[in-house]
Parts: structure tokens; C-alpha cells; sequence
């Protein structure tokens, strides 16, 4: 990982943000293999043990630099280290403006890739060489939304943090509308907000995530991380399978190393049976990304979803080594122990998912009802408190996924309102929708015809 030296500490946003330029330089050569920011910044003011954190990372070699920014001067001091005998491979110092940090970010990977000897296509050498943009301010506009976003999602970070990566986006492009960049951070956001329900399925969403990506592309079309958001929304929006697959593997062809868009690619393998498939993609996107714990979850849920439930909860023991505080993880914990007939095993940990995430008396009251009068009881008091507060939630004008719905009148029991709800979310075009297919949870509803019939909607071609 890179140090921030700057005297302002605000500048850490600066130092994170040129790391991962440089990372993302480097991951456009298919001849490497470079991990994600995520799992090197675990070591962070910790670059002593430099064979220990590359046997960590799975790695031969390590990049440590540091990153000092004072008005529009930069400094970044890089070394490149050979991890199994801690000698110097390659080490520099630029002192340069702040308009020229693209040359170098470009200069440093192409001295990687000189000192690795790897083998770079026409195609890469421009996509390591290239200059976003001549706008610094606009630069470190959209640096400071990849932090919040980023932030955001290691769950670092409060949900207004997620927002705010939007707004810095916005405002570089206002600056530079010929940059790239910007308009991929908008497609992720809006990707990423309506896929997994945090905005209504309105139109107007799936527009802005299609046309941000194609805007990326057309400004920059070695632009490969753009790629996943245009295949969610051949995907989730078009229900058009072939071509958001080809939006995959075209994507994956220019960004060889980006770990998002092969776990991404993985859960949707697994909807249309490529299971061995989706678990290679996902085991690329771990190798990638080993040390994070969202990979990690991630991969538990794909082991869950394929029904291997022994490797689904040691995945998710594993996560939990990563992230103590993961509540998706314990939550996860408890469906697997469920299915495996572990009920006991299965209430403790849906009891710590609850505690974590605030719901403390929701906890107390499964505890309390599982010892009284057993499992089933238990989780149909959950399931009738979870309904109200989300029936809560609709009666003050917000959007509920149609899934939670479906979740909820399912664990009570109550198989017509499940179905009524479950036609509702056939018909909302995001990724929950979807994965109604693959996800065991929802097996109290297989075998009904009215389930087959509706699966056969939601997978239809618009």
C-alpha cells in the first residue's frame, strides 16, 4: 500500500487513489497478476514482514510507495521488492505538478512490467499510457468519490458516504465532461443501487447506469471495468443473457485482474447451472482479492447458493477471521446451519447477525421464543416482526424489494401471499429478482407450479 505523507492527513484520499490508478494500470496486463486494493491495504503501516504479507497475498513480488501532495506539487517515491529475498527490484522518486501524476502512474507501471519482464500486447502499453484527463481538479474530484465509494463498501462507512461518491462524480464530470472515468463510478453507483434494490425499478435508474457505461466506453473503450455494469444492464433490465455475457468476457479480456467483475460474472453462471464455472470465476476473484472480506462473503454465498453448505460455512468462518463485525456473514452462517438441520447452531447466529446489525431486541425475541417453544415458532416471530417493519416502510412512501415480501410471507407460512409478492418481483427488474433461482432459501416454494411459471417470466428475453 501507498503512505499518505502529506502534511494535510484530508490527503488520504490522494495516496489511495494513486495507488489504485496504479493498480488498475497494471491489471490491464494479462502477463500479471496484481491483487486488489482491498486485501494490501490490510497492511497499512504494517510493510515490515515483506515475505510473510507476499505469502499472504499469494504474490512474488511487492510495490510499497508513498505519496506526498502539497498545493499542485506531488511527490511519489516507489520501490518494487522481490518478497522471497527482500532485494530491490526497481525503486524511483518523481517530484512533478500535479498535472503530471497520469505520466507518472504510467512511467512507474511500465517500469513494473519492464522489471517483471512481462509481455505487453499494442493494446496494453495504451491502456497503461493513457491520460484520462488534463483536468487536475476534475482528477481528484472523482479520487475522492473512488475513497467514499470504496469506504462505502468495505463498510467503513454510513449509507450517505455511498451517496456522496455520486456527487463527487457528477462534479468532475462538470469539469471535464470528456473524462471517462466519472461516468464508470455513475454506472457502478446506479449498477449497484438498483440491482440490489437501494432504488426503486424505475426506468429512469436503468437508463443512467446504461448510459453512463456506454458514455465511459465511448470516451475510453479500453475501459474493461465498464463492461460489468452494461452487463448487469443487459442482464437485470433486458433479461438478455448472451449479451451480457458477452459483456462480460469483453470486459474480462481488458481487465484481466478486476476481481469485482469476476465474482460478479460467477453468481450469474450459477443462474443458468454453469456451476463449475461460476466457482472458477469466483476462486479467480478470491485469488485476486484473498484478504477481502466482501470476496469472502461472496464466495460463501456461491458455495450456499450451489448447495455445497460444508464449504458455504467454512467460507464464512473464514470471512468472519477477516471481519469480526460481518453480519451478512453470521446471517449466512445461520440459513447453512438451517440446512444442514443445525437449528440450534442456526439461531445463534441469525441471533449475532441481529445484534450487529442494531436489531438487539429482535435477537432476544428469537432466543426467547426458540427456548419456549422451538424452532419453527421462532423463526415465524421474526418473520411476523420483519413484515411490519417493512410494512412500516411502504406505508412512508419507501421502496421495499418485492423479494423481502416474498421472504417474509414464506417463513409464516403462507404460500399465497408469498406467490402474489413473488409475481411482483418477476416483474421488478433488478438483481434479486434473479437470484430467487439459485438461492436455497427459497425452497419452501419450489415444486409449485406457479414458481416454475414465474421463473420462466423473470428469465424471459424483454
Amino acid at each position: 500500500p501507498f503512505e499518505n505523507l502529506s502534511e494535510d492527513k484530508t490527503n488520504a484520499y490522494f495516496a489511495d487513489g494513486i495507488q489504485e490508478e496504479i493498480l488498475t494500470r497494471l491489471s490491464r496486463i494479462g502477463d500479471l497478476k496484481v491483487i486488489s486494493r482491498t486485501s494490501t491495504l490490510r497492511f497499512k503501516n504494517a510493510p515490515d514482514n515483506i515475505s510473510e504479507i507476499a505469502k499472504q497475498l499469494g504474490v512474488a513480488n511487492i510495490l510499497e510507495g508513498s505519496v506526498q501532495k502539497a498545493a499542485d506539487q506531488v511527490r511519489v517515491s516507489v520501490q518494487l521488492i522481490d518478497a522471497e529475498n527482500d532485494s530491490h527490484l526497481w525503486a524511483e522518486r518523481y517530484d512533478r505538478k500535479l498535472t503530471d501524476i497520469f505520466a507518472v502512474e504510467s512511467d512507474i507501471a511500465s517500469n513494473i512490467a519492464e522489471a517483471l519482464q512481462a509481455k505487453l500486447t499494442g493494446a496494453e502499453r495504451r491502456a497503461i499510457s493513457s491520460q484520462p484527463t488534463t483536468n487536475t481538479e476534475a482528477h481528484q474530484l472523482y479520487l475522492r468519490g473512488r475513497f467514499c465509494w470504496n469506504k462505502w463498501l468495505a463498510g467503513a462507512s454510513p449509507a450517505p458516504e455511498f451517496d456522496k461518491s455520486r456527487q463527487y462524480y457528477q462534479l468532475a464530470i462538470e469539469l471535464d465532461p470528456n473524462y471517462a472515468l466519472p461516468y464508470a463510478g455513475l454506472a457502478d453507483f446506479y449498477g449497484f443501487a438498483f440491482g440490489f434494490g437501494f432504488l426503486p425499478p424505475e426506468e429512469k435508474w436503468a437508463k443512467a447506469q446504461e448510459d453512463n457505461a456506454k458514455k465511459a466506453l465511448e470516451l475510453d473503450p479500453t475501459l474493461g471495468e465498464a463492461y460489468n455494469p452494461l452487463a448487469s444492464d443487459k442482464l437485470y433490465v433486458h433479461r438478455d443473457w448472451p449479451g451480457a455475457e458477452r459483456n462480460f468476457r469483453r470486459g474480462l479480456e481488458l481487465s484481466p485482474n478486476f476481481a469485482e467483475m469476476h465474482a460478479h460474472y460467477a453468481f450469474c453462471l450459477v443462474l443458468f447451472g454453469r456451476n463449475e464455472e461460476a466457482l472458477a470465476e469466483m476462486r479467480r476473484a478470491v485469488d485476486l482479492d484473498p484478504l477481502s472480506p466482501r470476496f469472502g462473503f461472496s464466495s460463501a454465498r456461491l458455495f450456499f447458493f450451489v448447495r455445497q453448505y460444508d464449504a458455504a460455512l467454512d467460507q464464512c468462518r473464514k470471512t468472519l477471521e477477516l471481519d469480526p463485525g460481518s453480519g451478512f456473514a453470521h446471517e449466512l452462517l445461520g440459513y447453512a446451519h438451517e440446512k444442514k438441520q443445525m437449528q440450534k447452531q442456526a439461531i445463534a447466529e441469525w441471533s449475532k447477525a441481529l445484534h450487529l446489525s442494531g436489531a438487539a431486541e429482535d435477537a432476544s425475541l428469537l432466543e426467547g421464543i426458540y427456548a419456549d417453544s422451538g424452532f419453527d415458532a421462532a423463526v415465524h416471530a421474526l418473520a411476523q416482526k420483519q413484515l411490519e417493519r417493512i410494512k412500516e416502510k411502504t406505508a412512508r412512501g419507501e421502496y421495499v424489494p418485492a423479494v423481502e415480501y416474498v421472504t417474509a410471507y414464506m417463513r409464516l407460512g403462507d404460500k399465497e401471499q408469498a406467490f402474489a409478492w413473488l409475481a411482483k418481483a418477476s416483474e421488478e427488474r433488478n438483481r434479486l429478482a434473479f437470484e430467487i433461482k439459485a438461492n436455497p432459501i427459497f425452497d419452501p416454494l419450489r415444486g409449485d407450479s406457479r414458481f416454475e411459471s414465474l421463473l420462466q417470466k423473470v428469465f424471459a428475453p424483454r
